[in-house]
């Protein structure tokens, strides 16, 4: 069991974050990518990713240093799951790529400890050497850009969703109606949260620092997860509430009936202010496919585009936004 312990002052100064964190949902969505029987409701992603990593060369080679940093069960370091994320995906990486070597040596060496066999692989990474480093914001880069981004609009929708129903929660019941409802065998009771599934007996105190929630589109739904740090500003991490997901989910498959399959899929991309030939590459289409695409979405008032240098942007208009999430 995990206990957590609040004052006063800890539940004034717990806050949800604002935007899904990409580096913990790349961290889980790996674990999800080699997990033998996912959660029903990710099979889908993990069974077409999976077909993606084997058909795209060299993919499995460049992941493989973030692969063995990250096993699927187990302690996984925390510099992967840097604060800095929660404001996107870049901020994230220069935030590991910041991370003391103090913090660095210690944490490799408790991946070591529970496999000897990757020292070798991984003592660059503990010794902070800037290549290493480089090398692995790299492979996490490459992850996301092939694995997650073509979702982050379903994932931000339902982070945002997940939001609006924990503040529901705050605003009817409290701070133990919300913090309760976490996890499946969650209680928050006095001032201490309760997490009945966690796979150690530990107590974590906050001593006044407050507790930053983050929810997850790839947590799995059994167990939250905190950092191994106490030390490390403290966090829990807890899968977006499934009814909110399943909602999601099937709002990204009406729009896809409304416009397209392949049109949608554009809009998503676009959403992110991914260029023509970043879409062409995601999407596996050619460029004319995806420059017609756009037209038409453009045309339809669901985009803008603005030439900035040798390539033009696209900016999703509030129209646009309420159709991806289904209003």
């Amino acid at each position: 069991m995990l206990r957590i312990h609040f004052t006063a002052s800890d539940l004034a100064r717990t806050r949800i974050v604002t935007q899904p964190d990409p580096l913990w949902e790349t961290a889980l969505s790996m674990h999800v990518l080699r997990s033998p029987a996912p959660d029903a409701l990710l099979e889908g992603w993990r069974l077409r990713n999976s077909q993606l990593l084997q058909a795209t060369s060299g993919l499995k080679e460049q992941l493989a240093l973030a692969s063995i940093l990250n096993p699927p069960l187990g302690y996984f370091p925390d510099f992967l799951t840097p604060a800095g994320a929660s404001a996107g995906i870049d901020a994230g990486l220069q935030a590991l790529l910041s991370t003391p070597k103090k913090q660095l040596k210690a944490e490799i060496s408790q991946v070591c400890e529970a496999n000897p066999a990757i020292g070798s692989t991984v003592e660059d990474i503990g010794s902070g050497r800037p290549s290493a480093l480089l090398s692995l914001a790299g492979a996490l880069r490459r992850y996301y850009d092939v694995m997650l981004a073509p979702l982050w609009t379903n994932i931000s929708a339902a982070v945002e969703a997940d939001r609006t129903l924990r503040g529901q929660q705050l605003a009817d019941g409290g701070p133990e109606a919300m913090l309760s409802d976490l996890a499946p065998l969650g209680r928050f009771r006095g001032e201490v949260l309760e997490l009945l599934h966690h796979r150690q007996d530990r107590d974590v105190h906050l001593d006044g620092r407050g507790l930053t929630l983050i929810p997850s589109y790839f947590k799995e739904s059994a167990t939250l997860m905190v950092l191994a740090d106490p030390e490390l500003a403290p966090v829990i991490v807890y899968p977006v509430h499934r009814g909110t997901r399943v909602a999601i989910d099937v709002q990204r498959t009406a729009l896809s009936a409304l416009i397209g399959r392949s049109r949608a899929a554009v809009l998503e991309q676009a959403a992110s202010g991914a260029t023509v030939s970043q879409i062409a590459k995601q999407l596996d289409i050619s460029q004319p496919n995806a420059t017609k695409h756009l037209a038409v979405l453009r045309d339809a008032g669901l985009l803008q585009s603005v030439r900035m240098r040798n390539a033009t942007r696209h900016a999703i208009t509030p129209l646009g936004q309420a159709l991806l999430k289904g209003q």
